[in-house]
């Protein structure tokens, strides 16, 4: 596990990195960024209800993502010095690309 500087600095470093190539997804996409007190949600012009929602968990050192009612949980991976999901091996921005795709039912969006 990483230490808690280096987690806050990582975390802080990936999600703003994802909250820059969301903004400028935003004009292409059905949905709005905001960021509130370190926390980046994702609302939905066509589904009022939906939200995804990023925060960094500092005791356990995972960047969490409740989206597509799930709770996704990454960790970091030294090797690829990212936040990736285990089970998949996706890091913060394809995993959030694959959930943005399937909410709104459309192949094209890309966040670069």
């Amino acid at each position: 596990m990483i230490d808690e500087s280096t987690f806050r600095n990582e975390s802080d470093r990936a999600l703003e990195t994802l909250k820059q190539a969301l903004i400028r997804a935003e004009e292409s996409g059905d949905f709005e960024v905001e960021e509130k007190n370190g926390v980046l949600n994702i609302l939905f012009e066509d589904d009022d209800s939906a939200r995804f929602v990023f925060s960094p968990n500092t005791p356990v050192r995972q960047i969490w993502i409740s989206a597509l009612s799930t709770s996704f949980k990454l960790e970091w991976n030294e090797a690829s010095t990212a936040f990736t999901l285990p089970r998949t091996g996706e890091d913060l921005r394809t995993l959030t690309e694959r959930l943005l795709r399937e909410q709104l039912d459309d192949d094209s969006i890309q966040l670069k």
